[in-house]
């Protein structure tokens, strides 16, 4: 039956992007960063001072904030230790022989954020470090629409390379430098968001970032922002032709970072500088190690990352900053601001997917930026889902279903009695596994899954439509939803409730096909408790083929036949109360040699052996 999976992905292309509209219910908090940073690469110790502006744009009055101060988090006894060493499944990459690497860090191994002196406008405020968390009590408070600054003086140590971020990475990357600075907490329209940080996933406010940072001379440096100042630094940014001569130790680069909610950057003595300028896209920088080992595919990797930086913008939106950088660091891959780090020594297909899946967050997670700590299925959901067929495409892969591992992998976490709703929040999970299948293979199908319910042309208008009207504004599931019920035109809080807030899994049976006379009956039977709409492949003895579609009451609608080639007959509607369903096909039994429910096999239907009636034919 596998010959019966029609594409349902050509539409992509011919789709045009919709204008955004106006939300004016929204408003989101704003931070200003100055910031002047003294890196000393030889005790991996730093210095620097911090000016942050920060405007209420909320109703509420303010008398505290918070700062993420992420770096003692890779302190021996630190939450994330804890949870480390009492988790079921821990993260490999953070485990030595079974054993915390957090743990066993010395004192001049181990990671440090410490603010030294804070004050608001000129004036002493009182603060506690509580972990990875500043608590922070204002001087004055800040009015609704007010502003205020606050001025701080902060020292650090970056740990040995465990999660992320950090000094001399197992591929010899000397500094990854991922939340490294005391960051401001968000505040929205659910109140603060201090989550302590034992290894999950980030929440963060937007702003303008203007970066200082004095380091050895002989370190190239890439992240965010723009650089101000390459012809000082060289090291491949100044223009082609020009030499740079430093003069002392050490120099400073300058850097300035418009509307992002995070800045990092990484630095190293090896790096290798290749810079990319597209015709009509953004200016793409690469910086790798410079080992034989890994060159070739940081080459081949360049034009692949141009042709994902098409596809994303063709087919979610147009990407608003004027560069990105891939850069060689951290311990698998993981996206920031107009950057991301990713590790270097894989095979060249493995390098692509995990650029593809990093660039692709850029959009959903540092443009819409939900928040990752309660709705991550909405960040890496997505970006599996889109970073899933831009691999399709421009490794030319030719998968009819390119969704196939996610829905292998959720049918894994259903059999395994260890789903949670996706509602749950990223730390809360009670194993890694069920964290990151819900958050990725689950929170992919959520759009694949969706593309079956409202068709594969009103999904990527949808796609389109949710990044334009909620870009820069943290939505949250119920915007996806809304999206969704005005570009199709229906009714879909019954899919975000099952699919996203209980573990309902959706099983649907052919129950019984039964011949009488001319015509032949066939009764479904549901037996998950999620509903869904049905789309059944009836084969004729013949070879022709036909399908029916069976709306699903409460979505007060019906998508557009996905078999444009294939007769389609709409049936009567099904309310989810009733169990069973039946309906007629005018011909006789012996005319049928095939009946099965969803062809596309984009229905996470839990059990596909009571999908397929097939006639044994002598």
């Amino acid at each position: 039956m596998k010959k019966t999976f029609l594409s349902l992905f050509s539409l992509i292309a011919c789709i045009t992007i919709l204008a955004a509209q106006n939300n004016t219910s929204y408003w989101q908090q704003h931070a200003d960063y100055t910031m002047d940073v003294q890196m000393d690469v030889k005790t991996f110790q730093y210095t620097g001072s911090q000016k942050l502006i920060y405007t209420n744009n909320s109703p509420d009055v303010l008398n505290r904030v918070y700062y993420h101060l992420y770096f003692n988090a890779f302190q021996p006894g630190s939450e994330m230790d804890a949870r480390l060493q009492s988790v079921k499944d821990p993260d490999k990459r953070m485990m030595d022989d079974g054993k915390s690497r957090i743990a066993s860090l010395s004192e001049s191994e181990m990671g440090y954020l410490h603010v030294q002196s804070l004050s608001q406008d000129g004036n002493t405020v009182s603060f506690s470090e509580e972990g990875t968390i500043l608590v922070v009590d204002l001087a004055s408070p800040i009015p609704a629409g007010g502003k205020t600054v606050l001025e701080m003086e902060f020292k650090g140590q970056v740990p040995l390379q465990v999660r992320r971020t950090g000094r001399n990475s197992k591929e010899g990357v000397a500094l990854s430098m991922s939340q490294w600075y005391p960051k401001l907490s968000e505040y929205d329209f659910e109140g603060w968001h201090p989550n302590a940080y034992i290894g999950r996933e980030f929440h963060g406010v937007w702003g303008n970032f203007d970066v200082k940072l004095t380091i050895d001379k002989n370190y190239t440096v890439g992240g965010s922002g723009y650089l101000q100042n390459p012809q000082e630094v060289g090291h491949g940014y100044e223009t082609s032709g020009t030499t740079v001569k430093i003069k002392g130790k050490t120099i400073t680069w300058h850097f300035k970072a418009p509307n992002v909610h995070d800045f990092m950057w990484a630095a190293d003595s090896e790096y290798i500088h290749d810079v990319v300028n597209m015709e009509n896209g953004p200016t793409l920088h690469f910086l790798y190690k410079n080992d034989p080992e890994i060159i070739e595919n940081w080459k081949k990797l360049q034009p692949k990352t141009e042709a994902a930086m098409r596809f994303f913008s063709k087919n979610i939106g147009k990407y608003p900053y004027d560069q990105y950088s891939v850069i060689q660091g951290g311990d698998g891959g993981m996206e920031y601001a107009m950057s991301t780090l990713i590790t270097g020594k894989r095979n060249f297909g493995s390098l692509v997917g995990v650029m593809a899946h990093e660039l692709a967050h850029s959009w959903f997670q540092h443009i819409l930026a939900t928040n990752e700590s309660k709705y991550e299925w909405m960040d890496e959901g997505f970006t599996t889902f889109i970073s899933t067929l831009c691999m399709n495409e421009i490794m030319e892969e030719g998968k009819q279903n390119p969704f196939e591992g996610s829905y292998k992998g959720y049918y894994a976490l259903v059999n395994s009695g260890l789903e949670k709703p996706q509602t749950t929040h990223a730390d809360r999970f009670a194993t890694n596994f069920a964290y990151g299948i819900a958050a990725y293979s689950k929170g992919s199908i959520f759009l694949s899954q969706l593309g079956y319910i409202i068709g594969q042309d009103k999904l990527m208008e949808t796609i389109r439509k949710y990044y334009e009207d909620f870009k820069f504004k943290h939505p949250v599931p119920n915007d996806i939803k809304r999206t969704a019920e005005k570009v199709s035109g229906m009714e879909l809080d019954w899919y975000l409730t099952d699919w996203t807030q209980t573990t309902n899994t959706i099983d649907y049976a052919i129950k019984a096909v039964e011949g009488d006379g001319a015509k032949t009956t066939v009764e479904l039977e549901r037996i998950g408790e999620m509903p869904m709409p049905l789309d059944i492949l009836v084969v004729n003895a013949d070879g022709t083929q036909e399908t029916y579609y069976v709306p699903l009451r409460m979505m007060r609608g019906e998508k557009e036949n996905p078999y444009p080639n294939l007769k389609r007959t709409v049936l009567d509607d099904w309310s989810w109360s009733h169990p069973t369903y039946n309906f007629v096909i005018d011909k006789p039994l012996t005319e049928i040699k095939a009946i099965m429910i969803d062809p596309s096999q984009l229905m996470a239907d839990v059990n596909g052996e009571n999908n397929v009636h097939q006639k044994i034919l002598d």
